[in-house]
């Protein structure tokens, strides 16, 4: 009988520079209210987008003045870098694991470019065998902690007893511009925030959760909800307004699906582990799924605290879920570029 893929460990690490959203809004204000007239009306996006604090890759004063690309990805690769060193030092040192005793390395990251790759150029810090498999993924964004998790799952799975570690980074404040000015850019100054998160995928081992099943789906002719589009200045923002909407009718029917791939209905989930996206997708998740206002309060918690890092974020939600006591058989979700749902279905060990 082949084992269980377990979740072995799970770490979190954010850059230094904290961002209360009041000093977040007063200096969105300096730099929009003159070349935006519409900022007066959508100031109070910044009241409503449940962000409390956010973490940032540097001080507030860098983002005020003009960077092109090549500053972005000189920030990229060193904060980028530092953050997938600390989340995977963390989650290996809760597994009891050294960096040799590392197999496979999927790196998750979207918000900036890095050739050779960021597992690559930790590879000496990290200690990691030249013989261990690199896969870095590039264009999942916010869906790539379940996507990720999904693919070290499967990696695990196919190579029994392999350790493999995850790693997911995500630096979005780096597609801050001046150049540029949208109702975009104004929702995602309000609700974006920089982290990395990373575990542990094994067989044949303990874990606080086992790893039972996974799947994604991607609705055609959507490439325009979510994404990057890049400018001059480096990746800007794409983000349709009306993705609220288009969860609240589209994600029950596709989770029913892909849940029932597995012999599951919706109410076999004791927990849903959810990316948050902002509070209007919460909402609109405890609507379609029927999971009642204020069932998702971790994923408040999580942006309240950080803000919506991308990929990172789930795993920062599923932290805390395990911290509190994970339920008995938890669905973690997330929604991406594609457009492009992904589940990984989790039990409690």
């Amino acid at each position: 009988m082949t084992a269980s893929v377990k979740l072995l460990s799970l770490a979190t690490a954010s850059p230094p520079n904290d961002l209360a959203q009041d000093d977040v809004f007063e200096v969105a204000h300096r730099i929009f209210i003159s070349r935006f007239p519409e900022f007066v009306r959508m100031g109070p996006v910044f009241d409503r987008a449940g962000v409390r604090h956010r973490q940032i890759a540097r001080p507030v004063d860098w983002y005020l003045q003009p960077h092109g690309w090549a500053d972005r990805a000189a920030v990229y690769d060193e904060v980028a870098l530092d953050l997938f060193c600390r989340a995977a030092e963390a989650a290996l040192a809760e597994a009891g694991l050294s960096g040799a005793e590392v197999d496979a390395i999927v790196t998750v990251s979207t918000t900036g470019v890095s050739t050779p790759s960021l597992e690559a150029r930790a590879m000496g810090r990290m200690g990691f065998r030249s013989d261990a498999a690199r896969v870095p993924l590039f264009g999942v964004g916010c869906a790539g902690g379940a996507t990720g998790l999904s693919l070290a799952y499967r990696l695990a799975k196919a190579q029994p007893g392999a350790k493999v570690l995850l790693v997911c980074v995500e630096l979005c404040s780096l597609a801050f511009r001046l150049e540029e000015l949208s109702k975009t850019d104004i929702i995602s100054t309000a609700i974006f925030g920089d982290g990395a998160a990373a575990c542990v995928v094994s067989s044949g081992a303990d874990g606080f959760a086992a790893v039972t099943g996974c799947a994604e789906h991607t609705w055609p002719d959507t490439l325009g909800v979510m994404g990057w589009r890049i400018g001059e200045g480096g990746l800007a923002v794409v983000l349709d307004q009306a993705l609220p909407p288009f969860v609240r009718r589209e994600i029950r029917p596709v989770v029913e699906a892909m849940l029932a791939r597995q012999d599951l209905r919706l109410e076999d989930i004791d927990r849903f582990i959810c990316h948050p996206g902002g509070m209007k997708v919460i909402e609109a998740l405890e609507g379609a799924l029927g999971l009642g206002q204020g069932a998702l309060d971790h994923e408040r918690e999580v942006l309240a605290d950080h803000g919506n890092m991308s990929s990172p974020t789930v795993l920062f939600i599923l932290d805390r879920a395990r911290r509190a006591g994970l339920s008995k058989r938890s669905l973690v979700t997330a929604l991406g570029p594609g457009f492009t749902a992904s589940t990984v279905t989790l039990e409690a060990a």
